[in-house]
């Protein structure tokens, strides 16, 4: 039953990743801290490090809260995930932010994976009751804004992660840790053609932390530490319509595994500390400077505005076939109006074995104070 779950984990970390010699893919356990929780980053290829800041920036980067021109928001994001294998896996995400002044902000995030029911059977194939596997993450953030044109944040997170729960006989024990975000986000106002648009810049550090371990510290995994930078460019054509133009880059800071390790070796992988992983991670990979560069996986998104009420986007997302072989397109929309926005997209793959085909988000936004406003 353990390597069952594993393999379920599994599964969500590699993506189905093509089976060649080759093929050296990180493992870090809670996957699903990698995914894109909202519909507005997932309809652009999985893009908001430097995106222009919206109610969900706590994933992508809590320092862009403080130039939020609402004082407070609230969000709630649902996705199916993994349709084409099963039909009862989903994450939902909860996140919401309060602009304390001008300068600063607090912001919070809830998510909930669940990896649906999976049926127990004993050896000889009789039923033993079912798994409720999942993984819980809480998290909370604090956004200073250094100068007008430049913010930075600090994130804290709880991590617990539940691979046996309903197993009458453990064999794999929950597991918890505890992580930080450290990000920075600067824009600036930028001329052309007479028209003035806006040049950003966002990097987010995310999940450095302590590790996990499911077998009451006999070992322990990594988990997804993630070094995020990106760019983004808003230019508005006119009075109504407006496109922006948006590219982030990613590297697990998470140290590659050795091609057939030993014993020693896998012992040595579980007892190395999260920090020494973080500097090993640039320069660890058995293939040297060319498989370090497979490690990072890069997305490009845009979208069009319509008098800032009715959105279009799109994106590609691209990661090397040897490191998870993640590669899709995607599209979205967005309406806006008022005090709540509903945003969609959809994942539409390029990988003929990729499982995230068809993959669907769902996000409702509301601005509190506008609520607030409403009512009165």
């Amino acid at each position: 039953m353990k390597s069952k779950l594993l393999a379920l984990s599994l599964v969500i970390v590699f993506s189905m990743s093509v089976l060649a010699q080759e093929n050296n893919p990180i493992v870090t356990a809670v996957p699903s801290l990698s995914i894109a929780p909202d519909a507005r980053g997932g309809g652009m290829g999985d893009v908001g490090v430097a995106t222009s800041p919206d109610i969900n920036s706590q994933y992508w980067n809590p320092a862009k809260y403080v130039f939020m021109e609402s004082d407070a928001g609230v969000s709630i994001s649902y996705t199916p995930w993994l349709r084409k294998l099963v039909s009862d896996i989903d994450l939902a995400y909860l996140a919401g932010y309060w602009k304390l002044d001008k300068r600063q902000a607090v912001s919070m995030s809830l998510r909930y994976f669940s990896l649906g029911d999976i049926t127990l059977m004993d050896e000889f194939g009789y039923p033993q009751g079912s798994s409720h596997p999942n993984e819980i993450a809480v998290d909370a953030a604090y956004s200073l804004m250094f100068t007008d044109k430049l913010s930075g944040s600090v994130a804290f997170r709880y991590i617990r992660s539940d691979l046996g729960n309903g197993i009458a006989q453990q064999e794999i024990y929950p597991g918890s840790a505890v992580a930080a975000d450290v990000a920075a986000y600067y824009r600036t106002p930028i001329t052309l053609q007479n028209t003035e648009g806006t040049l950003a810049f966002g990097a987010n550090i995310s999940n450095i932390g302590s590790k996990i371990s499911y077998d009451k510290k006999v070992t322990s995994s990594f988990l997804p530490t993630n070094m995020r930078l990106g760019a983004s460019f808003d230019y508005p054509i006119d009075d109504y319509n407006k496109i922006s133009v948006s590219t982030d880059i990613n590297k697990l800071l998470v140290p590659t595994p050795k091609l057939n390790p030993t014993t020693e070796d896998l012992q040595a992988y579980s007892d190395m500390s999260p920090l020494a992983g973080i500097f090993n991670s640039f320069g660890d990979a058995p293939g040297g400077f060319s498989e370090e560069m497979r490690e990072i996986s890069w997305s490009l998104g845009a979208e069009y505005a319509y008098n800032n009420q009715l959105f279009v986007r799109g994106g590609y997302y691209n990661e090397s076939q040897y490191k998870g072989n993640r590669k899709y397109f995607t599209a979205g929309f967005g309406f806006k109006l008022n005090v709540f926005q509903l945003d969609a997209a959809y994942v539409i793959s390029t990988s003929q074995t990729n499982p995230l085909d068809q993959t669907l988000r769902f996000t409702l936004g509301f601005d509190i104070f506008g609520l607030k406003n409403l009512v009165r």
